[in-house]
C-alpha cells in the first residue's frame, strides 16, 4: 500500500472481498469510516483497509459474529482476556500466504 486512498474497487480486490460486504460492515462498525468525495464516492484510507483486514480475521478466519467483532474491535468485551498478540501474528501469517 503506496496510496492515501483506495477505491472500493481496490479495496475489494485487495481483500478478496465483496464490494457489498465491504458497504455492509461500513454500516456494521462505527469505526469504519472512508472519506467521501463531492460525488459521495469512497476513498479509503490504509487505516480503513487494517480495520477490514482485522473485521475479515474476525469473522471469516475466527468464525466470530459481526456483533462480537464490533465488541472486540471496540474493546468492550469483558471478563475475556484477549490475546492480540497471538491474532495479529495468526492475521499475518494468513495475509502472507
Amino acid at each position: 500500500m503506496d496510496k492515501l486512498f483506495y477505491t472500493i474497487d481496490e479495496v475489494s480486490k485487495m481483500l478478496d472481498l465483496p464490494k457489498s460486504t465491504i458497504r455492509y460492515w461500513e454500516k456494521k462498525f462505527r469505526k469504519l469510516t472512508p472519506v467521501r468525495t463531492q460525488g459521495n464516492r469512497r476513498l479509503y484510507r490504509k487505516q480503513d483497509i487494517e480495520l477490514l483486514k482485522r473485521i475479515k480475521f474476525y469473522v471469516h478466519v475466527q468464525g466470530y459474529s459481526l456483533e462480537y467483532a464490533g465488541k472486540l474491535i471496540e474493546n468492550k468485551v469483558k471478563g475475556e482476556t484477549i490475546d492480540l498478540l497471538k491474532e495479529l501474528l495468526e492475521l499475518k501469517r494468513i495475509l502472507e500466504e
